[in-house]
Formats: C-alpha cells, structure tokens, sequence
C-alpha cells in the first residue's frame, strides 16, 4: 500500500506546498488512520517545499520509518541531487522515485538513469502526457504509431512498453477511468519492442 504527503487540496480547486516536518507527520497520521494500518508500506515525499531546506522535510520521513509508522519511502518531482541527499538520510527505506516522464516530457532521463544506478523504482507519472495528451500520443509522436500499426496495439500500449524498455528500474503507472484502457495498459508489460523499434522512438 503507497500514499503520499505533503500537498493538499484546500478546496478551490488549487494545490498547496508544505513539507514541514510536522506537516509530514501530521499527514502520515491521518493517512494511518483512513486507512486504518499500524503502518504504510511506501510513503512518498509528494514535492519539495521551496520554502523547507529539503533535508528537513526527508528528515521527517525517515523520522517516521525508524517510529515503524512506515516501511519504506519514496520521493516524487525530485532531482538527481535531491535523490542523492535522500539516499544519504534514508539510506536503504528509500526505494522509489515518482517524477513527471513522457515522450512530451523526457526531462527527468538523468533521474531515471540515476535510479537504474542505484536499484531505486523509478514510477513515471503522466507516461502518456496527462490526462489531455494520452489520446495524442500517435498523432503527436509519429513513431509510436508507425510501430503500433506494424505490432497491431495502439500507440499508448507502445508508449507505455518504450518507457519499461529504458530500465529495469521503470515502473510506468498510467492513470485511467475506463477498463478498456486499463487493460490496454496492463498488456505493454508484454509487448516486446525490437531495437528497430526502439530505434524509431524518442
């Protein structure tokens, strides 16, 4: 079981910041309770705070992993120096990275790189270019059409199975409201793409 603090929702419809240690605990409570659990398998620093030198907010996960209120932790929208800086206060606990990967967005390759280096997960949010970009993926990148048409899946399942081919690191977790789709997502861990393919993507 993952979640996820330091954000929320204040109900405007805006996202707030705020990694303060006693915000992070606070948050981590609350999730114990909701989800009714002595203890949360993966808690995920959800965004740096400006605001909070980033070795506090890490300071406070790993204060909540040695309580026993989490197993292990994860950082998300992070760079490869944050990575490195909470690899060095979490040591081991830390297990996982979540920054923003896509074909529109291909960024964070030295984070994901870096993770391969260090045997972190490494969980690519948005893989197919957020909620109005995964239906544009064949028409915005004419690579993945062309393969997906000579394999006969569509352009999101070969998107998806480009971004597992990278590394062994990459676990691509696409967001989706329909089971059609889901299940089109689940079928890219077993497309195989051949080096030609690859050749032809980002």
């Amino acid at each position: 079981m993952a979640t996820k603090g330091g954000r929320g929702r204040p109900g405007d419809g805006s996202w707030t910041v705020t990694g303060t240690p006693a915000q992070l605990k606070n948050a981590c409570e609350g999730s114990l309770k909701r989800l009714d659990v002595d203890a949360i398998g993966l808690y995920q620093l959800h965004k740096p705070d400006k605001n909070v030198p980033w070795a506090e907010s890490v300071g406070a996960i790993k204060d909540l992993a040695d309580e026993g209120k989490i197993r292990f932790a994860g950082v998300s929208n992070v760079s490869s120096a944050q990575i490195l800086e909470a690899r060095e206060i979490l040591g081991e606990k830390l297990v996982s990275v979540q920054n923003e990967h896509s074909p529109a967005y291909p960024a964070h390759e030295p984070e994901l790189a870096l993770c391969t280096e260090l045997g972190l997960a490494y969980l690519p949010w948005g893989p197919l270019g957020g909620i109005s970009g995964a239906a544009r993926v064949g028409a915005a990148h004419a690579g993945f059409l062309a393969v997906a048409e000579e394999h006969g899946v569509s352009p999101q399942r070969v998107c998806l199975a480009w971004l597992l081919a990278k590394s062994p690191s990459v676990m691509a977790i696409p967001g989706s409201t329909r089971p059609a789709t889901i299940r089109d997502s689940a079928a890219a861990a077993g497309l195989v793409l051949t080096a030609g393919d690859l050749a032809r993507l980002p």
